[in-house]
């Protein structure tokens, strides 16, 4: 196999749409059909994402190419759904929505479209027979992938939960809080208890734990870098470390990108790549689970080829193979 599958990208002029065509101009399975951008028509990609230079000779299109097996949707959160309604696909053709528009049960559909929620360490056999999927939120992958375990274990109760996010987090526009003026030097807390992500992460924790109230109460940062997502979440447990050590190795086993480390982790571990890297502290009978992943990456464009591997059969790591940069 080689070169057969044809991806569409909406919304190319972006991070996430950057970070999307640089793993896809390497991918040993894709051929890239457009590359749409109203406000770039006609522009080498290379002009906009300029590490991409001498990689790809592609340009960006303000044309829409129906004769393609998977649209990649990275806009803006409420654009897709208006997209998708203004710009009806086939039928036949995949859709993977990088916005918010699709994560929830109440809003997963649109016509004929119904999404499955694109985190394959809790959906994957789902995911494998999907048409569409709404890969989800930074924040929401790194903070779910350090509770799964103990939802499945039905441990969580009350969750006390602090992250913080590199700049890019917030998208290419820039705003005042996105200014190297303001980030260098600086940190802030943001939208405290009230986080977007929250509702995506509370259907999947009850998807595994349905019985019990689950609390999580969510603090999230914004950092002094550019990329990246540190987690730490705090509760309560009687199992001691080396219990919940085997009880997430035996959960993430199978699981390519998701590692526990036993040793003290660190934010460049993830970076550059599509990994999630745990560690698990126990203070008593306190419990911290860190988590790290790359908001760019595992928390958006890198989980979305994964799910593209999923949906057309392929090894799940194909075009994810990196490395983190250390130094």
């Amino acid at each position: 196999m080689s070169k057969n599958i044809k991806v569409g990208i909406v919304g190319g002029a972006g991070y996430t749409g950057g970070e999307l065509i640089r793993l896809l101009v390497h991918h040993p399975y894709v051929a890239v059909s457009f590359i749409h951008s109203r406000s770039n028509a006609g522009k080498p990609v290379y002009a906009v994402h300029e590490d991409l230079v001498g990689e790809t000779d592609w340009q960006f299109t303000g044309d829409l190419n129906q004769d393609v097996d998977v649209v990649f949707l990275c806009v803006g959160h409420g654009e897709a759904k208006k997209f998708l309604a203004e710009n009806p696909f086939n039928d036949k053709v995949k859709v993977i929505d990088l916005s918010q528009d699709f994560r929830l049960t109440a809003t997963a559909k649109l016509g004929n479209r119904e999404f499955v929620y694109g985190l394959p360490e809790l959906n994957r056999e789902a995911i494998r027979t999907a048409q569409n999927v709404a890969n989800p939120g930074c924040f929401a992958t790194a903070l779910q992938l350090g509770l799964l375990p103990l939802a499945k274990a039905g441990l969580l109760k009350h969750v006390y939960t602090t992250g913080i996010t590199g700049s890019t987090g917030a998208g290419q526009s820039l705003s005042t809080t996105s200014h190297f003026s303001w980030r260098a030097n600086n940190i802030q807390a943001y939208k405290t208890l009230n986080h977007q992500h929250l509702n995506e992460i509370g259907q999947s924790l009850l998807q595994l734990q349905p019985h019990g109230q689950i609390d999580v109460s969510f603090v999230p940062w914004r950092g002094d870098f550019t990329r990246g997502i540190f987690i730490s979440s705090q509760l309560d447990c009687d199992l001691t470390e080396q219990e919940l050590n085997d009880l997430y190795t035996e959960f993430y086993d199978g699981h390519p990108f998701t590692t526990v480390s036993k040793q003290p982790i660190f934010l460049k571990q993830a970076v550059n790549t599509n990994k999630c890297v745990i560690q698990l502290e126990k203070v008593g009978s306190k419990l911290v689970v860190h988590s790290i992943i790359d908001n760019l990456l595992k928390g958006a464009s890198g989980q979305a080829v994964q799910n593209m591997n999923l949906l057309f059969g392929l090894d799940e790591c194909a075009g994810l193979k990196l490395k983190a940069n250390y130094f």
